[in-house]
């Protein structure tokens, strides 16, 4: 009898959710709501005439805005009544104790936000001066930049936010996901299974774009009009193209460690850390930055071409359509870096479970 109870009392127990104390996913609601709120009236104050409003006809560069023929007065009044709503709706998300509205109506709503924001007021510019961050180019950032990374970031917490409100009114954990039940664990071998074929079409993507990129510093045309790489060859836009292009390569080819062994643990050449295990974070976040970078960037191709932007450029194909695909690259980048937190998650300091 006495060692039938140390066998049953040495299983791991599933204590479930930890209850009566301060849970730190709660902040992401209310920062959320800040930050929303402080955009919403700064645009209420663009909307009565303030300067320095930065999108549609005022962005400094119209020609790539969704907005592009609309003037503060037009667009000013609707951004703030966007940004003010979304705000209330962080705010539902973060209060606890409400379960009036239906989670799917509120996740629906902080869907809707981020989308609108994604495909609209975000663009390309967002990841062009990212790359010009780390080649020490701060001039290229402008004011225009700044606002659409606020924005995204405003209502990327938004996202997380509805994430942890989903995950609490369904009593899983604030933290991990999991649940008492078992769901929202896939196991380490299907998600090594998919994971795997995301990233490899995550690396695939990049490099057709780069392909057209260093062709034209190569002196080979591709997808281009003779005028159009003339154009850009007298203003060396080809050498700095396949600069950009190369980091992007390389980067993609760091994708890999997400379903390679050296993306777990240090390799040897790096002196002081071989050996090591490898962050789970130091992958994670970075790798879905890009994702949500790379994805708003290619939409913006897209949008552009259902507004007509590329109608006199049909000879130029190589200058748009490749970048058309990144959407696919950004879909795919976020499944590897899932897969990726699935297959290394541990146990859930909040929960206990894992």
């Amino acid at each position: 009898m006495t060692q039938l109870t140390e066998r049953t009392s040495s299983r791991p127990v599933d204590p479930g959710p930890v209850r009566g104390r301060f849970d730190r996913t709660d902040l992401i609601g209310y920062a959320a709501f800040l930050a929303l709120l402080l955009y919403g009236l700064a645009h209420t104050y663009w909307a009565f005439g303030g300067d320095g409003f930065p999108f549609g006809a005022d962005d400094a560069n119209p020609e790539y805005s969704a907005f592009e023929h609309v003037g503060r007065d037009r667009l000013a009044p609707w951004t703030a009544g966007g940004f003010l709503g979304s705000s209330v709706v962080a705010l539902l998300l973060a209060l606890p104790g409400r379960r009036r509205i239906p989670a799917r109506v509120l996740v629906g709503a902080a869907a809707f936000s981020a989308t609108a924001v994604f495909c609209t007021l975000a663009d390309f510019r967002i990841l062009g001066n990212l790359a010009y961050v780390f080649m020490l180019k701060f001039g290229a950032i402008n004011w225009t930049v700044v606002n659409q990374l606020f924005a995204v970031v405003s209502v990327g917490l938004l996202v997380a936010s509805a994430i942890v409100y989903q995950r609490r009114t369904s009593g899983a954990c604030t933290g991990c996901g999991r649940t008492g039940s078992g769901a929202g664990r896939p196991s380490p071998e299907s998600a090594a299974r998919w994971g795997r074929r995301a990233a490899y079409t995550a690396v695939i993507v990049p490099l057709l774009y780069a392909s057209t990129r260093w062709a034209w510093a190569l002196g080979i045309p591709l997808g281009i009009s003779d005028e159009l790489w003339e154009e850009g060859k007298e203003d060396n836009l080809w050498i700095a193209g396949a600069a950009l292009a190369t980091m992007g390569a390389l980067g993609s080819l760091l994708t890999l460690g997400l379903v390679q062994r050296w993306g777990e643990v240090f390799p040897r050449w790096m002196v002081g850390l071989r050996g090591r295990r490898v962050p789970v974070s130091l992958a994670v976040v970075p790798a879905t930055l890009v994702s949500v970078l790379v994805t708003i960037a290619g939409v913006m191709y897209i949008r552009l071409h259902l507004q007509g932007a590329f109608d006199n450029q049909k000879d130029d194909w190589g200058a748009t359509v490749p970048e058309m695909v990144w959407p696919v690259w950004g879909i795919a980048l976020a499944a590897a870096t899932l897969a990726y937190y699935f297959r290394r998650r541990g146990i859930c300091k909040r929960c206990a479970r894992g």
